[in-house]
């Protein structure tokens, strides 16, 4: 087809026009300069870069292992059967002499020994049978008497340690305030009881002895609620 001369193009248009010549003249130059390549160079080749796959490296098994059986099972144990044995009612104990076993008299202690702990040891009575309260029901009703109602009331209660120093025939000698509650009128109240209490003597084996002994007073609403 004509273009005619008096249209103006411009030159993305002008490029446009000219393009098929264009492309087939550089596809045959593109093939005559490899061909020209390959006649003019023909040691131009290119590098082998296969991987050589002749080398194995053998891998030994790992042998079967043999599984042992399993172990027997345990038996169940035996239960236990209570026979049939004819125990005697009146069997006692024979009663234990210390007369006949006396008891050799200490060794002093080793000179190494602190002097405050033998001090402090010194006025500790050892007993065997600690003293006991024989007065009970009167030890209860002077702790209601005794009771502050004001604490009473309020609900308050406390626990008030007193020691008690009971000679050789359960007398008491001596009270002291070990541990207070607290409460200044329930420690008095406290010691008012103990000056009630009653004791039985402390036993050393078969020896009465005067002992140093703490007993608590418990003051409680609803132990002592009327």
């Amino acid at each position: 087809m004509a273009i005619p001369a008096n249209i103006d193009f411009s030159a993305n248009e002008r490029f446009k026009a000219g393009f098929d010549s264009w492309f087939w003249v550089s596809m045959m130059a593109a093939v005559l300069i490899h061909f020209a390549t390959f006649a003019l160079w023909p040691e131009l080749t290119a590098d082998n870069i296969a991987i050589d796959r002749t080398e194995l490296t053998s891998v030994d098994m790992i042998p079967e292992i043999d599984i042992p059986p399993a172990p027997p099972r345990l038996a169940r144990p035996a239960l236990p059967i209570v026979g049939d044995v004819d125990i005697a009612e009146d069997v006692t104990i024979a009663s234990t002499d210390w007369k006949d076993h006396p008891v050799d008299e200490l060794p002093p202690p080793p000179p190494d020994v602190d002097q405050r702990i033998t001090a402090q040891a010194s006025n500790i009575t050892p007993f065997t049978l600690p003293p006991a309260v024989l007065n009970s029901d009167e030890v209860v009703r002077a702790m209601r008497r005794e009771y502050p109602s004001v604490l009473r009331n309020a609900g308050i209660g406390g626990n008030v340690r007193v020691i008690f120093s009971i000679d050789e025939e359960g007398r008491v000698l001596d009270t002291e305030l070990e541990e207070s509650s607290g409460y200044e009128s329930l420690d008095a109240a406290a010691l008012a009881v103990a000056d009630v209490i009653e004791f039985s003597p402390a036993m050393n084996r078969d020896q009465k002895v005067a002992v140093r002994v703490v007993f608590p007073i418990v003051f409680k609403v609803d132990d002592l609620r009327q």
